[in-house]
């Protein structure tokens, strides 16, 4: 089995670690060819509650690995096919009900902005870093940035990252909304754990039902969206769980009324 990825699960909680720190964890062929079966591996999984995506070494990620392209021969039809293989893994992510968060110790590169973005809660150290820098070597932008930056930051400032030689410190990754909560450096993996476990000691399902409707939804019309909520919520309302915790919401809101 490869290692530019691996993988380890404690109970329902399933981690994903970037593993190329030699190489900034920049994702060449093989590593794509990895995160397209980790995805598809963890999502298919009942047993999986949460997924925390982090990087080994001083980077979270650095995008595609562009010396690999430059050096292996590899044609313009090679890096779509390996472009293709990534994005598969991303959607199957997105588009999952597997709640993820990321734990982004450092700094993050093109295509590593959408890897990042795959998860859908970000812990951000005090110390990182993003940038773009595709148009700097004459590339275009992949790995699911055209789409998910704007969607998280609005399509002025994703212009401004992909358009302009601009790094954006941590801080100014909140004031964007390019990341969800930014801790000290020695608090990411601790406070990235800690949203997973929030999950996984709930109700992880819902929490991973509540994902899914939200991230799908941007790409589909308002009557598609209505019918999968309401078909959702339903099938919720029918779970074991749900019955107990709705039952108990009520117990405690006829009280409160009493």
């Amino acid at each position: 089995m490869s290692d530019s990825i691996l993988v380890t699960r404690d109970g329902a909680l399933a981690r994903v670690t970037f593993n190329r720190p030699a190489f900034l964890n920049a994702m060449g062929f093989e590593m794509g060819a990895r995160w397209q079966a980790v995805a598809h591996e963890l999502t298919s999984d009942a047993s999986v509650g949460a997924i925390i995506l982090d990087a080994a070494g001083p980077a979270f990620c650095a995008g595609g690995d562009v010396f690999e392209m430059a050096t292996s021969g590899a044609s313009g039809a090679d890096v779509t096919g390996a472009a293709h293989t990534i994005h598969d893994g991303i959607r199957t992510f997105v588009e999952s009900d597997k709640p993820i968060v990321a734990a982004v110790q450092g700094a993050v590169a093109g295509g590593g902005l959408g890897l990042m973005l795959t998860a859908d809660y970000i812990v951000a150290s005090d110390q990182a870093k993003f940038v773009s820098k595709y148009a700097n070597i004459g590339l275009t932008p992949d790995l699911g940035v055209s789409t998910l930056l704007p969607a998280a930051v609005g399509q002025r400032r994703a212009l401004q990252l992909l358009l302009q030689d601009l790094t954006i410190d941590a801080e100014t990754a909140l004031d964007w909304g390019l990341v969800t909560e930014v801790v000290a450096a020695d608090d990411v993996a601790s406070r990235a754990e800690a949203v997973a476990r929030f999950w996984i000691d709930n109700a992880t399902a819902a929490f991973g039902q509540a994902k899914r409707l939200v991230r799908t939804g941007a790409h589909r019309s308002f009557a598609d969206n209505l019918d999968d909520e309401a078909a959702s919520i339903g099938a919720r309302f029918d779970t074991d769980e749900a019955k107990a915790r709705v039952a108990a919401f009520a117990a405690a809101s006829a009280k409160s009324r009493s």
